[in-house]
């Protein structure tokens, strides 16, 4: 679904100043660029929403460098290199981060194999011990644990774990207890589904497997108790709702689930970090939307204070989706030929667009430090 431009150029939209800047503690943001094998890095000013390059960014980073994920600690950072053009790289770099956001990377590179190619998606439990990687190519996830001092890997003896489906994307419970993964049913138009395991010292175990009540499950998001997990169907325009995701059982919620997205292509979801509301973007509608959370059912009502139709209007096929530690902003990473990434301020679920910056490749994860 990545659209690859050939060149990079990395020119911010507006240049960036420190606005009513009150002393808060800076975040930075940081992106990955497949096609140009890079990480952009910025300080987000945290009393504006505005992003200035470090000095630095981007970084090289492996071959078609896809998704970044943050340990909890705030001290390391790790890539996926999935490799591009016939090319295959399939190890995880790490980066040491500084105070100032600024990153070093600690060689070697961490290999994903055996018998596993193609890392596209990273995840990593709460307390930062392990991380999990989604190898969409061999169907199977590697687990490496973490050394909290250096943040060095070393994947387990039973890695990787075979999952047997193509895998669209993962999320952990907040927990950390029970890791989920959405996959395409290998058959055009049929139902996906949705794999859950259990998660004992990295180990998985596979506990259910549920229809994902629509095609190809893109996104994919659980509320922080754990009680429900969404499934953005994007071949089919729907969300589907389910109970359970802090047992490891699924159970779909049949009086609401799935309910017409209304736009084309829901294709990454967000929770807040209270859970009460649902970002969807929607890739062929650029835009959007946004839902209240009943917190009681777990039900999403279209929000309507600002906007009758409950988006907000973004780039071209906006595809991934992350908010900044105070829940203030909302960055959206656009995958069209005006390919870059999209500050918006957040208030009770709405969305005021700020900034855009081109970064001139697509940039296909996003993650905020603070």
């Amino acid at each position: 679904m990545l659209q690859k431009a050939l060149v990079l150029v990395l020119a911010l939209a507006s240049i960036a100043v420190c606005i009513g800047c009150s002393g808060a503690a800076s975040h930075y943001v940081y992106a990955t660029l497949p096609a140009a094998n890079e990480l952009a890095v910025y300080r987000e000013d945290p009393n504006s929403g505005v992003l200035t390059q470090i000095s630095g960014s981007p970084y090289s980073v492996g071959d078609g460098a896809h998704y970044v994920v943050l340990h909890p600690s705030g001290k390391f950072l790790y890539v996926a290199n999935p490799g591009t053009g016939g090319a295959s790289e399939n190890d995880i770099s790490l980066f040491t981060i500084a105070s100032n956001g600024s990153l070093t990377e600690v060689p070697p590179r961490a290999a994903i194999g055996p018998n596993a190619s193609q890392p596209e998606i990273l995840a990593m439990d709460p307390a930062g011990k392990y991380l999990y990687v989604a190898n969409t190519q061999s169907s199977n996830i590697s687990v490496f644990s973490i050394d909290s001092s250096n943040g060095k890997l070393t994947q387990l003896a039973n890695s990787p774990f075979s999952i047997g489906l193509p895998m669209l994307n993962m999320q952990l419970t907040s927990s950390g207890k029970y890791l989920y993964i959405s996959a395409a049913s290998g058959s055009s138009g049929l139902p996906g589904w949705i794999a859950g395991f259990s998660v004992n010292a990295g180990a998985l175990q596979r506990v259910s497997l549920t229809s994902s009540d629509g095609v190809n499950p893109y996104g994919l998001a659980i509320d922080p108790t754990g009680n429900y997990l969404y499934a953005g169907n994007t071949s089919s325009n729907s969300i589907s709702i389910f109970s359970g995701a802090n047992t490891g059982t699924l159970q779909e919620v049949p009086q609401f689930s799935p309910f017409a997205d209304t736009y084309q292509d829901p294709v990454a979801l967000l929770l807040d970090s209270k859970g009460q509301y649902l970002y969807v973007a929607n890739q062929v509608s650029n835009n959007v939307a946004v839902y209240s959370i009943d917190s009681s059912t777990g039900l999403p009502t279209a929000l309507t204070t600002s906007t009758t139709t409950f988006a907000f209007g973004t780039e071209s096929n906006p595809s991934f989706l992350a908010l900044d530690p105070s829940g203030k902003y909302l960055f959206v990473a656009n995958q069209g030929t005006s390919a870059g990434i999209e500050s918006f301020g957040v208030s009770s679920g709405n969305l005021t667009s700020l900034f855009t910056y081109s970064v001139g490749n697509t940039p296909s994860s996003i993650a905020v430090l603070q």
